[in-house]
């Protein structure tokens, strides 16, 4: 008889970013998830053991997956640490294994979402405590289990993550600079651009290189999970190792070269232009990146597909600044770009009247608390009269 409810209909749900729930549904059905319903900030979906890890191997867009444990409804703390005690939670956890919870409320009448995780921190450490006299210790960090509750109109989902770390720590990122773009918003503007890995992209504002990391992710068919060391569903209590090996060497065998002169990474800062490189290092086919160092002014890219994600009023610290590198930027694909199509993230969306051009598409897209927008512009070839 199945424990936890995820067995019972092979049911999960993966978090993600606002903005970008259409794209991870599509994601998700190409992986082979069913049943894929979009809402706000996640997707569920059902899915097999098998496409389960290749969801957390392959997805480069959602941040966690989630197998549900029990679903209840919950209108006290008490009742919530009540409920999560009779979880068998010796199924997930030993007593030298270490766990963290995590919990989010609304609209309900719990209302602090740091108490509700700790009601069920102390229900999974009295549940052994009553069984052993003993418990298994909370590491915030880097615990070997994670712990989802999410509380919203009373009705309550304890969940393990099966992801572990969140998916966007890809591993290949050991340097950055000042607000780096997270790597899962970098695999769904990439995504949004259509590239196939076929005709010419440039990032020519790379900053640590995530856009040009993704891209060569994607083209290459490198698997978002391939640095990784462990995932949450290596916990689940019906996991099968030898199952998991077969979907990553089954994955791992569809990695492909990249064309050289293809794709191309350019900043104005010489130190950027080497963090991109180096980030770069640990991927399979590094080799075919072309990099540069060079300003935006300089930029000659005709026939291709632009992708960046420029500084803004609060990285460059005043927004005249910002106003006259985006003036600059526009000047720049209008003159030097014709041909090309344009996607840019833009941090704080008053900038993208800057550009001197109107975006053929806008698309609201969160960075972690940066309410941004993702544009497109087509740069079009000039007319000659005659």
């Amino acid at each position: 008889m199945p424990v936890f409810q995820y067995q019972k209909w092979n049911g999960y749900f993966a978090q993600l970013a606002r903005g970008t729930e259409d794209l991870c549904a599509d994601e998700l059905a190409e992986l082979g998830a069913t049943n894929t319903r979009p809402t706000f900030k996640g997707v569920y979906f059902e899915a097999e053991k098998k496409t389960l890890y290749r969801i957390n191997y392959q997805s480069r867009i959602a941040s966690r997956i989630l197998a549900p444990l029990l679903t209840f409804q919950c209108h006290s703390t008490k009742y919530l640490y009540r409920t999560a005690k009779t979880i068998q939670w010796s199924e997930i956890l030993s007593l030298h294994d270490t766990f963290a919870v995590s919990a989010t409320v609304s609209q309900s009448k719990i209302t602090h979402s740091k108490y509700a995780a700790l009601c069920v921190k102390d229900a999974i450490a009295d549940y052994f405590t009553d069984a052993s006299g003993k418990r298994p210790d909370v590491e915030t960090a880097h615990p070997d289990v994670r712990i989802n509750v999410h509380i919203q109109n009373n009705k309550t989902i304890i969940s393990l993550d099966t992801s572990g770390d969140a998916l966007h720590k890809r591993g290949y990122r050991a340097q950055t600079l000042e607000a780096p773009m997270r790597e899962t918003l970098a695999a769904a503007i990439i995504r949004v651009t259509g590239w196939d890995g076929r005709t010419p992209i440039c990032d020519p504002m790379c900053g640590a290189g995530t856009l040009v990391s993704e891209a060569l992710m994607h083209a290459c068919r490198i698997p978002s999970g391939f640095l990784r060391t462990r995932f949450g569903f290596e916990r689940l209590p019906d996991f099968e190792p030898d199952l998991w090996k077969m979907v990553k060497e089954k994955e791992d065998r569809r990695i492909k070269a990249l064309p050289q002169g293809i794709l191309f990474g350019s900043d104005l800062s010489e130190e950027a232009v080497e963090i991109s490189r180096r980030n770069c290092e640990t991927l399979p086919g590094k080799e075919a990146i072309t990099w540069k160092i060079a300003p935006i002014e300089d930029i000659r890219f005709p026939g291709g597909i632009i992708a960046c994600n420029p500084p803004y009023g609060r990285r460059l610290g005043d927004k005249k600044q910002a106003a006259d590198l985006y003036r600059k930027m526009g000047d720049a694909f209008k003159h030097r770009c014709a041909g090309s199509t344009v996607f840019i993230y833009v941090g704080d969306p008053a900038l993208i009247r800057e550009f001197g051009m109107k975006p053929s598409m806008k698309r609201s897209i969160t960075n972690g608390p940066i309410e941004g927008r993702l544009c497109r512009f087509e740069i079009f070839l000039p007319r000659h009269s005659g």
